[in-house]
């Protein structure tokens, strides 16, 4: 059995790994930790995992973690760049899914979290744990840098045009939507059943921590730099995202379904929809799945692709255990099956 440490187990992506680990064939959640609820058993504080664990949350401890096969940060920014260091050189594999190590130029992450990076020697050794484009590089990696959610949607929706320069990079446009859960567990009045119900906004308009994210990862996919103006918003439902991107064409010889369909034929968790049927949140929530469709509206130049996931699972803890499936030669599918949940 793969033995597994989670370090900051109290928030949604800690408890969505629990969920979908206690099904894996293969792991051990061996140890789980949580400063504040330390002491507490993990099935107390989440009833639904109730026959499933009887660990209970530990201060983080390094040797203890050390000695696990794989270890999860499931942390906010600056937690993981603290303690990864130590449990590298402990010979410890990583999955961080915190956006610490997602940025590679320290001085770019600094100057849009606010902060100076607290290990940016390791920053070199991080590869990117999108599976559909570093899939190789994941698999000897000591340590991973799961990509956020909104990254993950788009740009499993740009990647096919930008890869066979289709699309003009320089001008590319996501209009996403996140449930709530995307902003984590802590108490927030913005994030209130009554703030949020019945309603729908756009937010962080001049400027997303992800955009950053998302315009190194497509950038490296086209060989040159893009430039993308994102917007996202926030829906009132928990989870999934849905992106709308929007790219100006400039190669009309190409078929864009089939396009899509050959790029994503082989990877297990993309589906890419026939053509005329629009994907949903609801029908991808609970399962680590992107599905993507495309249109050209009117036969223009404007090429619409829409991307929906379920921003906790393959935005988030379903893409850590995809990846930590390829660094231990594991069947990229296991413990990934779930269908999505309908209603």
């Amino acid at each position: 059995m793969v033995k597994v440490g989670i370090v900051g187990g109290t928030g949604y992506t800690g408890v969505e790994l629990l969920r979908l680990l206690a099904l894996h064939e293969e792991a051990e959640v061996v140890a789980i930790t949580s400063r504040a609820e330390s002491g507490r058993r993990v099935d107390d504080l989440y009833p639904n995992l109730r026959g499933h664990y009887e660990l209970a949350f530990s201060e983080p401890d390094v040797r203890q973690l050390a000695a696990c096969d794989i270890v999860f940060f499931a942390t906010p920014h600056n937690v993981a760049m603290n303690l990864v260091p130590e449990l590298l050189q402990a010979g410890a594999r990583v999955i961080d899914l915190s956006a610490d190590y997602r940025i590679r130029d320290p001085q770019l992450w600094s100057r849009w979290y606010g902060e100076p990076h607290a290990s940016p020697e390791v920053l070199r050794a991080a590869v990117y744990g999108l599976p559909e484009v570093n899939r190789s590089s994941i698999a000897g990696a000591t340590l991973v840098a799961c990509p956020g959610c909104y990254p993950t949607s788009v740009q499993l929706g740009l990647i096919p045009l930008l890869a066979r320069q289709v699309v003009d990079p320089m001008h590319l446009i996501a209009s996403s939507a996140s449930g709530v859960s995307g902003a984590g567990r802590q108490a927030k009045v913005d994030n209130l059943l009554s703030e949020v119900a019945d309603s729908f906004k756009a937010y962080a308009v001049t400027g997303h921590r992800h955009l950053p994210e998302i315009e190194q990862g497509l950038s490296d996919v086209a060989g040159s730099p893009v430039a993308l103006t994102f917007v996202p918003h926030l829906l009132p439902m928990i989870r999934g995202i849905h992106s709308t991107l929007f790219a100006r064409r400039v190669d009309t010889s190409v078929d864009l379904q089939a396009l899509y369909e050959d790029w994503y034929a082989d990877e297990p968790f993309v589906d890419v929809l026939p053509e005329g049927m629009y994907p949903q949140t609801r029908t991808v929530k609970g399962a680590n799945r992107c599905q993507i469709s495309l249109q050209v509206p009117q036969g223009r130049d404007t090429v619409v692709v829409m991307s929906t996931i379920d921003n906790l699972v393959k935005g988030a803890s379903g893409q850590a255990i995809q990846n930590m499936n390829i660094m231990l030669g594991l069947p990229e599918d296991m413990g990934l099956k779930q269908v999505g949940l309908l209603p």
